[in-house]
């Protein structure tokens, strides 16, 4: 095939993925689906693994590169532009107290989820996506490890349904709690407890603004760090973990050479974006373009994983990803209510 013919056919797959997040933002733009925070990221990964199951096999495999042209490349600049959502000025805001509660919730989170991934024998690149995604910022968090350990886009997808489905049931479920009086915590303490255990961002914001204007403002902040860490976090993993996996998981074979370790230079400039966006240079009205530009193109990202990801493949992953998600959703609310309750006060 010609080299036109070919960028011909990739550009027919991502024309595809992008007409899907027209669609998955137009309906994630209806109220009923605003009311469930759920964001067109969301919404698109649904439409994909609906086509995946439907009409996928009637695609040209010609067009397979461009969908994973959007799975993989589009991922990381999507990843990049993220950090125009952050700044350096939010993390002094929120104090010490907060920067160790996520700090602490992020490590013992991804610990606790390997070792337990370790021990139900699972799919050590679904573990580690199942677990870095509860630890840090849900679907963007996966999103950023497959950048850097380019598992296979099934395996993604599965730890991504995993977030969403708990992080939708903590937006329902700590405004109750708080209200019932069960999580018995001040103000302060109940926006850092929701910030640093609740996984995604639109869950945080949706479960802070039904428990008050006070709890949500100091949510997200701390949210917003804890997306931050995700950068130490694929640095740490490029070095110590992707080369074990390479050398593990290579068509069922080990393999003997020396692995090469894969620096996902994405995270770099996703901290430096962070860095730029901190000396507020740009308008507001351009930084909220390029946010909402950002949302599409992750949009689309979550599209293709979804477009390659059929129930076959959810079958072949089996049940174990949801249960070592609940284990590490039973950690983050039970384990994260004690941290802010005992250890706030002494920092």
């Amino acid at each position: 095939m010609k080299f036109s013919e070919q960028r011909s056919s990739m550009l027919h797959g991502v024309l595809l993925i992008t007409l899907f997040s027209c669609a998955a933002f137009y309906i994630g733009g209806m109220n009923w689906v605003k009311a469930l925070s759920l964001s067109p990221m969301v919404v698109g990964i649904i439409l994909g693994m609906l086509y995946a199951n439907s009409l996928r096999n009637n695609l040209p495999e010609t067009w397979v590169p461009g969908i994973a042209f959007c799975s993989k490349r589009i991922l990381r600049f999507g990843i990049i532009l993220y950090g125009f959502k952050l700044t350096f000025q939010d993390v002094m805001a929120v104090g010490l107290p907060a920067i160790v509660i996520d700090a602490i919730v992020v490590v013992t989170t991804i610990c606790l989820g390997v070792f337990i991934g370790n021990l139900l024998k699972m799919d050590r690149s679904i573990a580690l996506l199942t677990s870095c995604g509860s630890a840090i910022c849900g679907a963007a968090a996966v999103l950023g490890v497959d950048g850097a350990i380019r598992p296979k886009p099934y395996k993604t997808a599965v730890a991504v349904a995993t977030v969403v489905i708990f992080g939708t049931l903590s937006m329902f479920l700590y405004p109750i709690l708080y209200r019932a009086g069960v999580f018995d915590l001040p103000v302060d303490q109940m926006g850092i407890f929701t910030g640093a255990t609740v996984h995604e961002v639109a869950h945080v914001v949706g479960a802070g603004n039904a428990m008050g204007a006070e709890v949500s403002n100091s949510a997200i902040i701390v949210k917003m760090i804890r997306v931050m860490m995700l950068v130490p976090v694929l640095l740490v993993i490029a070095f110590f973990v992707a080369r074990n996996m390479a050398e593990r998981e290579g068509n069922g074979e080990v393999r003997t050479e020396k692995s090469k370790i894969n620096i996902p230079w994405f995270a770099i400039l996703f901290l430096v974006v962070i860095g730029f966006n901190s000396l507020n240079l740009l308008p507001e009205s351009t930084v909220a373009f390029i946010n909402d530009f950002d949302t599409f193109l992750l949009t689309m990202a979550m599209t293709a994983l979804g477009a390659e990801t059929s129930i076959d493949k959810f079958r072949k992953a089996g049940f174990k990803p949801f249960l070592l998600a609940v284990f590490l959703y039973s950690w983050l609310v039970v384990g994260g209510y004690w941290l802010v309750k005992y250890l706030t006060p002494i920092l």
